[in-house]
């Protein structure tokens, strides 16, 4: 069984205030004219609160970011096609077919893909209307987006607002099942997403990825395990037969004493993870992970 370690680094900064970076030093001016700043949040896990619970999924922008940043090329096959936006005739297929569509976006944003961006930008909006979620993709809103369609940065962060905002309307809405299943949605595209690029260019932080959703996953059937409807049951009972592949995946975490920068107040965690995961249970999840997306995108539904 292979044994692979991923060194993670992270930065523990120790200040006062939380820090807001800008979008990117070329979309300064123009997002300072909109009063907009991308706060870290924009791609941060989506965190959801069910039952007094909290529940953390990685965002799908880490993953297309990490694709991008392998070396792999644009894969508009790897994508659910944006026109088929009409065959989703119910809640519970428009609210995964937008968390789909959304990590779609996101994946043709980060390879400067403007046309086909345009494309799930409309199929975005109309799945948003027909959930009841116009405040976050209104006309305004959609106006801005277009017009920064060819600044990937400044697009990205109004993307990140939007969803941000239809996160915040479906809580305060106490709509927790529509919001999940966009979160389900996304996370199942971004799956995908990484076995497309690990099956076209094998490296140990793809892999690394695709290992460690075995938390993510484990939170994603808690969260739908509050919904009793008959659909969501179903999907539930398949991230349940995907998570029995995950917990053969095992983790070892190997504590490397930290060093503080009193100076800069940032202190530095170099601690290690050793991940145990075999080509058969690779192969396993991803053979669940297709049958779960093709389930999604292509159910019509009348």
């Amino acid at each position: 069984m292979p044994f692979y370690k991923r060194k993670q680094l992270k930065k523990l900064l120790v200040m006062a205030l939380p820090l807001v970076f800008m979008a990117s030093c070329n979309s300064k001016k123009d997002d300072e004219k909109d009063g907009l700043l991308e706060n870290t949040d924009t791609i941060k896990s989506a965190v959801l609160n069910v039952g007094g619970e909290l529940f953390s999924v990685p965002s799908p922008i880490h993953t297309a970011m990490l694709i991008k940043r392998s070396g792999i090329t644009y894969d508009k096959s790897a994508l659910s096609a944006a026109n088929k936006v009409n065959t989703y005739s119910t809640d519970f297929m428009r609210a995964l077919n937008l968390g789909i569509y959304g990590a779609d976006l996101g994946y043709v944003s980060l390879y400067d893909q403007t046309q086909d961006a345009l494309g799930y930008l409309a199929s975005i909006k109309q799945l948003s209307d027909k959930l009841g979620i116009t405040s976050a993709f209104d006309v305004p809103t959609m106006d801005r987006i277009k017009n920064n369609i060819t600044n990937k940065d400044s697009m990205m962060t109004l993307v990140g607002l939007a969803y941000r905002s239809s996160d915040a309307y479906l809580k305060n809405s106490q709509r927790t099942d529509i919001s999940s299943l966009i979160l389900a949605g996304g996370w199942v595209e971004s799956m995908h997403f990484s076995l497309t690029a690990y099956k076209s260019k094998p490296s140990d932080e793809i892999k690394y990825r695709i290992a460690e959703q075995k938390q993510a996953l484990g939170s994603l059937v808690k969260i739908l395990g509050a919904n009793s409807s008959q659909e969501v049951v179903d999907l539930t009972t398949m991230l349940n037969d995907l998570s029995k592949v995950y917990e053969g995946i095992k983790f070892t975490y190997n504590f490397v004493e930290p060093v503080t920068d009193t100076i800069k107040k940032v202190t530095y965690i170099n601690s290690t993870t050793e991940v145990s995961v075999t080509n058969e249970q690779l192969k396993q999840i991803s053979d669940k992970v297709k049958a779960i997306r093709d389930k999604i995108v292509n159910t019509t539904q009348s």
